[in-house]
């Protein structure tokens, strides 16, 4: 059986950012995944950034990866390709479970400073 893009997604989302506590999936570090069969087993590209291009952890993060690529059944090489561009954005490319963690769980149509906009309304 081929190995699937989810079950790339799958074997790395326990991974969390050491500083936020958060996932890097759900961060939405993970820019893409390329599955390549070979004749002796599949190579598995993925590329991913970080929180910032000085991320102390960046080298732990990388290590991770891999190695939970590496043991996914059928994967003979796995390569992480760290890149930059574009930059890590938590406003667009988090989840919203993570946005609201890292306290940007509203929007500017809500309100214009954020949560207790109702609050001013209702006085």
């Amino acid at each position: 059986m081929a190995l699937t893009e989810q079950q790339v997604y799958d074997a790395i989302k326990p991974i969390e950012d050491p500083e936020l506590h958060l996932g890097i999936v759900d961060l939405g570090l993970i820019y893409g995944v390329d599955i390549n069969p070979q004749p002796e087993g599949e190579e598995v590209k993925l590329t991913m950034t970080f929180t910032s291009p000085f991320c102390p952890y960046g080298p732990q993060l990388k290590t991770q990866v891999q190695r939970a690529l590496a043991t996914l059944p059928g994967v003979k090489n796995a390569l992480v390709n760290i890149v930059f561009t574009p930059p890590w954005d938590p406003r667009t490319m988090a989840s919203e479970e993570c946005k609201i963690a890292l306290g940007l769980g509203w929007s500017e149509e809500e309100g214009q400073g954020g949560p207790g906009d109702e609050l001013e309304s209702q006085r």
